[in-house]
């Protein structure tokens, strides 16, 4: 638990941590492992008994939590943040919550600090593994007692293993998220129950010391590169294992009040500790680790003397289930959930301008259409929305609302649009094929341009500081460093070439300069104009300087580029900065929809940088 609140703080300081999750599964597994197996020994193992037993250890604490954000969501979350934490509060009392996870994004994406309930995917796994590992004990035991539920969870072990080194690696969002690839893990810690050591002092010593050292070696050495939880995570596993066998009650490293006192509230601090970091993301509250750690210590140590320590009465029958107050407690979570859900996230809690503002933060219909991601032939790219096709819009995902803003304002003369854009593909009309994903599509996407007679006009735009340097978000204030320069040099090779190319054969190439990237998406910006009582009618989304700084090398390559005299500059920052700031809403309309795309109400200001003769 301790690397794992580690880890969220600040990753940099123990860049394994979250491979304490790891190390919590294999104690979980020993735990129940010990606990069935001994009842079942007995003939004494109640399946019902046993799913309320850790329901009403688990339960309680997760839907307080739970009710406890949606309360505090319904004064800070703007409508769709609000929907989603609806969501993942249901998913998380109902112990769906990794599949939701899993279908949404990565672990370790900046997108993370959004999800206030995030680390409840772990619950999931235990909950799932609670369910169906006590059947599969069971199921053994028929067959041939303890040595057929020895042989089997070995057997059960090795193959799962295999299966997670491989998904790892083929799967690695789902394989990090779902049982299938985490099983392996808790039944490692059946083993150490299941195979226990002869007790010898010499041994036990030098067990808990390499078992302590492997733990401590994956979460110095191990990062999030690393595909999780492939064989490498045999490493905090196995040394968690021997730990485990060594079965000492004497080392000064766990037996001591504090760890002893931290280990009671461990799984309430874990509950918390991720909302405290989430909460100091979104106000970018400096140094917040330091008081978040203490709130995650004060608010464990509540929920562990107000809310576990509550003796649930236990019932032996199906009938009796509706009296569970545990689970009442999570029903009640549950309605609360799918209630702000079902009401989209309640928008009528908000004044009319913030309204108009959130409204305003909105994507491309044609995105999911006509976007793609994967290789796709140009021939086939979309076309709208008058049949008189005279322009081509051409590049990454920052292209796709400019060319619907675009395709509109042509609309009223039956004039329209080839849309051609590739999430993240750079400038790579030079490179050699197959150099990336994208390098094939973006040859042959500017040799459709070139063919189509009917198109007559180009408008170019990349995230070009981007593909050179990498994202702003990480580092900000600080713009990133060009770090590999020939890398960039080739880019702006191909940037050039593309322009060039286009211009020989097309009456107007228009390249978009940079569009200015701000602090923060533009939803959590209006989020903090709510809760501080700001209008939205105009919020700041960087400073001038930062663009400048952020993209002097792109801009000074442009400056003094030798381009055709038909190849023209639109420039964003005139549309949306003045000489201290760019901004990220303006007459309360978002100019995002996140922190570098420009919304739907964005791209219209930007394509009026364009003559007025040329798009109606």
């Amino acid at each position: 638990m301790i690397a794992v609140v580690l880890f969220h703080f600040n990753p940099a300081w123990l860049p394994g941590g979250f491979a304490g999750v790891d190390v919590f599964f294999v104690i979980s597994g020993f735990l129940m492992t010990s606990i069935v197996v001994r009842a079942i020994d007995d003939d004494r193992f109640g399946l019902l008994k046993f799913y309320l037993a850790r329901a009403n250890r688990i339960v309680p604490a997760l839907a307080a939590l739970c009710l406890v954000l949606l309360v505090i969501g319904w004064g800070i979350l703007l409508p769709e943040e609000y929907a989603a934490l609806g969501k993942h509060a249901w998913g998380s009392v109902t112990f769906i919550s990794n599949f939701m996870y899993w279908q949404e994004a990565g672990y370790f994406d900046a997108a993370s600090h959004e999800k206030w309930l995030l680390h409840t995917w772990s619950l999931a796994v235990e909950w799932q593994f609670y369910l169906l590992y006590p059947l599969v004990l069971l199921a053994l035991s028929k067959l041939g007692g303890l040595n057929a539920i020895r042989r089997g969870v070995v057997l059960l072990t090795v193959g799962l293993f295999v299966y997670s080194a491989l998904t790892s690696v083929i799967w690695p969002s789902a394989s990090y998220y779902l049982l299938a690839a985490r099983a392996w893990e808790l039944l490692f810690g059946g083993l150490a129950f299941l195979y226990p050591l002869p007790q010898n002092q010499k041994y036990s010593r030098l067990f808990n010391l390499v078992g302590i050292s492997l733990i401590v070696v994956a979460y110095a050495l191990v990062d999030e590169t690393v595909s999780w939880p492939g064989y490498i995570a045999l490493i905090p596993v196995a040394g968690t294992y021997l730990v485990l066998v060594a079965a000492r009650q004497d080392s000064l490293l766990t037996n001591n009040a504090v760890f002893q006192a931290l280990g009671r509230w461990s799984y309430s601090i874990y509950l918390w500790h991720w909302p405290v970091v989430v909460l100091g993301y979104r106000y970018d509250i400096a140094y917040w680790w330091v008081p978040g750690m203490v709130l995650c210590m004060l608010l464990g140590f509540v929920s562990y003397r107000y809310i576990e320590n509550i003796k649930w009465q236990r019932y032996q029958r199906l009938v009796e289930l509706w009296r569970a107050k545990p689970l009442w407690l999570g029903a009640l979570a549950v309605v609360m959930g799918l209630t702000v859900v079902s009401y989209q996230g309640l928008s009528g809690r908000f004044s009319a301008p913030m309204q108009q503002a959130l409204s305003s933060v909105a994507a491309s219909p044609k995105r999911d259409v006509c976007h793609i991601d994967e290789y796709q032939n140009p021939v086939k790219a979309c076309e709208y929305f008058g049949k008189d096709i005279r322009w081509a819009v051409f590049g990454d995902s920052h292209t796709v609302e400019l060319a619907y803003a675009l395709g509109r304002q042509l609309e009223s003369s039956d004039k329209g649009l080839k849309h051609f854009s590739f999430s993240g593909c750079s400038p790579s009309l030079l490179q050699p094929a197959g150099s990336s994903r994208c390098t094939r599509w973006y040859k042959e996407a500017v040799k459709a341009i070139v063919d189509d007679n009917r198109i007559q006009h180009v408008l170019i735009n990349h995230r070009y500081s981007w593909a050179l340097a990498g994202d702003h978000a990480p580092g900000y204030p600080n713009a990133p460093t060009i770090e590999n320069k020939p890398r960039a040099q080739r880019i702006l090779r191909s940037l050039d070439a593309t322009i060039k190319t286009l211009a020989e054969a097309k009456q107007t190439v228009f390249v978009m300069l940079p569009v200015p990237e701000i602090k923060k998406p533009v939803s959590g910006l209006l989020a903090r104009a709510h809760v501080a009582g700001v209008s939205p009618q105009r919020l700041t989304g960087t400073t001038r300087e930062y663009y400048e700084q952020r993209n002097a090398f792109i801009l000074a390559h442009f400056k003094q580029a030798q381009y055709p005299a038909n190849v023209k500059f639109l420039r964003p920052a005139e549309a949306w900065c003045d000489e201290q700031s760019c901004y990220a809403v303006k007459e309360h309309k978002a100019l995002y929809f996140d922190d570098n795309h420009p919304s739907l109400a964005g791209a219209h200001q930007l394509i009026e940088l364009i003559p007025a003769a040329l798009r109606q």
